[in-house]
């Protein structure tokens, strides 16, 4: 594990404006993803994830402009997912500010995809973002799924994730679908049965409601904590979840 916990705001976006709903639909207007990211980078957060979340939907490359406009207003590390299907576009991306790049639908596709932007980009520049359910399919109880959840596919979600670390993952982003959203806390199962099978970073994401449900996040195993309805509704802020952390004997930056 990290030596300090990473607190990470997650920007889904839809078509130019970030997005929120419950297990990932009813998907409702959030706000601006530019205004947001500035906002969290002045609270004090780690990294940013923007997650395009109907790229793969619609079958387009992640909207370019959006993720220019918001890497402008931050100076920490931002990850950006949805509809990556080759290394050009990773060049693409990084070039308008990305760090790191998340993969997902098209890494299932082909799973080579992870191989060669790991080979060309290193694996420091790759995260693994894992949408899982629960499920009685599969020998773990959890199953991944594709297209913002929409899609189950047969891929025990711990194999698969076993699995694109060997082919040079440098992270896992593990959202649990049955949590998201729900504000009921952290699925705290998933993140230890991630723990136990990941020699890379784990980000647990996925049904944060309040300051106390992220320490169990951490102690379960998470190297980083990701959320998204309690920072858009101003629920909680980043120094919340910082102090929340600190108080429960975790380190965090600052």
């Amino acid at each position: 594990m990290s030596l300090s916990v990473r607190v990470i705001p997650c920007l889904d976006v839809a078509a130019g404006r970030v997005v929120k709903g419950v297990n990932f639909l009813n998907l409702r207007d959030a706000g601006d993803p530019v205004e947001l990211a500035k906002r969290y980078y002045e609270q004090g957060a780690d990294e940013l994830t923007f997650l395009d979340v109907t790229a793969t939907v619609d079958n387009r490359s992640t909207t370019y402009d959006v993720v220019r406009a918001t890497a402008e207003q931050v100076f920490i590390p931002l990850t950006v997912g949805g509809g990556i299907r080759s290394v050009d576009d990773v060049a693409r991306l990084q070039a308008s500010g990305a760090d790191k790049v998340g993969v997902n639908s098209a890494a299932i596709s082909r799973p080579g995809l992870i191989n060669e932007i790991a080979d060309r980009y290193g694996a420091q520049v790759l995260v693994l973002s894992l949408d899982v359910k629960r499920s009685e399919r599969t020998a773990s109880g959890f199953v991944v799924t594709t297209h913002g959840g929409r899609t189950e596919t047969d891929l025990d979600a711990l194999e698969w994730a076993a699995a694109s670390i060997e082919r040079g993952v440098g992270e896992l982003l593990v959202n649990s679908i049955d949590a998201d959203g729900t504000k009921q806390g952290f699925d705290i199962e998933l993140i230890e049965a991630m723990r136990a099978i990941s020699r890379v970073p784990v980000i647990a994401s996925g049904g944060a409601g309040k300051a106390a449900d992220f320490p169990p996040a951490i102690s379960a195993g998470a190297d980083a904590v990701l959320a998204a309805s309690v920072f858009h509704n101003a629920e909680l802020t980043v120094g919340d979840v910082k102090r929340e952390l600190t108080d429960a004997g975790m380190v965090v930056r600052t």
